[in-house]
């Protein structure tokens, strides 16, 4: 038998006090529900939020890990929100871009394409978009909180088989071609984000990667040779997902993430922007200007 000092009971209970503060519910209800329950309902709250707030996680490298330049870039970015609605969307929804051009003063410039990548975390947090325009694959490259961006609108919110779609670039056109005058697609109010299940045919060899090596869930058969196959096998590193340690070197600290997404929920509610916590359903219909 051991018992706890002073200290260890501070650090045991500390993620449970983080949860309780991230909880909604009133003090009273709170009281009254099961304590487990009010756990397990703050962590899918965080897992809600960390999927649609990616950003606002800090790098889990340590080496570039600074406690304050965090707490700033997120007030930052809940400013930079407070002007311009970032809405929800995944990698596999479309989206209309609106930014403004350095080169002609006075005017924008309007980009339709599927979210093919999104990385980066705090101010450095990008997205990039793809069409075919004129039978040419075009890419952009956005800064999330760029002021230079005006607007940003969800077209098509739904999510795909991969968390990147980089494959798009070595695919037949018509897997990353969408129309620019493309209107709105509204979702029920309370749907879930619908999953596409496409599978996207490659063009043949040569590619710009080894896709088969990717083990990617939205690609119909690359019929190649069994060699490249078991080449493939060989290079696999299955044992990777049991080394905790690994595990957490990529990762944040649940009760950090709860702690982050507690400030991040109250400093909505205080810009008046605390309805993009929820999902938003209702969008409007872009307008061509005269």
């Amino acid at each position: 038998m051991f018992s706890l000092s002073n200290s260890s009971r501070f650090a045991l209970s500390r993620p449970l006090r983080n949860l309780r503060k991230f909880s909604s519910a009133p003090p009273e209800s709170q009281e009254q529900a099961n304590p487990r329950s009010r756990i397990d309902t703050s962590r899918r709250n965080v897992v809600d939020l960390r999927r649609i707030y990616p950003e606002f996680l800090p790098d889990p490298k340590t080496e570039f890990r600074n406690p304050l330049r965090e707490k700033l870039e997120r007030s930052d970015m809940i400013a930079r929100r407070s002007v311009i609605d970032i809405p929800e969307f995944y990698v596999g929804s479309i989206l209309a871009v609106t930014s403004s051009d350095p080169h002609t003063p006075g005017k924008h410039h309007r980009f339709v394409g599927i979210c093919i990548k999104r990385e980066g975390c705090g101010l450095r947090a990008t997205f990039i978009l793809r069409n075919v325009i004129d039978h040419q694959g075009v890419e952009i490259n956005y800064e999330m909180y760029d002021p230079t961006i005006k607007s940003i609108d969800v077209l098509r919110l739904e999510k795909r088989l991969d968390g990147e779609l980089l494959y798009l670039r070595d695919a037949l056109p018509e897997y990353s071609t969408f129309d620019p005058n493309m209107d709105v697609e509204i979702l029920a109010e309370g749907a879930s984000v619908p999953v596409n299940d496409i599978k996207v045919k490659l063009k043949p060899r040569p590619w710009l990667e080894r896709w088969e090596r990717k083990n990617l869930q939205g690609v119909q058969d690359l019929g190649l040779p069994e060699k490249f196959y078991k080449r493939a096998k060989e290079l696999e590193t299955p044992w990777e997902k049991y080394d905790l340690m690994k595990q957490y070197m990529r990762t944040i600290p649940e009760e950090e993430q709860v702690e982050i997404y507690s400030e991040v929920q109250s400093q909505l509610h205080k810009s008046d922007a605390g309805q993009k916590v929820k999902r938003k359903r209702t969008f409007v219909k872009p307008t061509k200007l005269a």
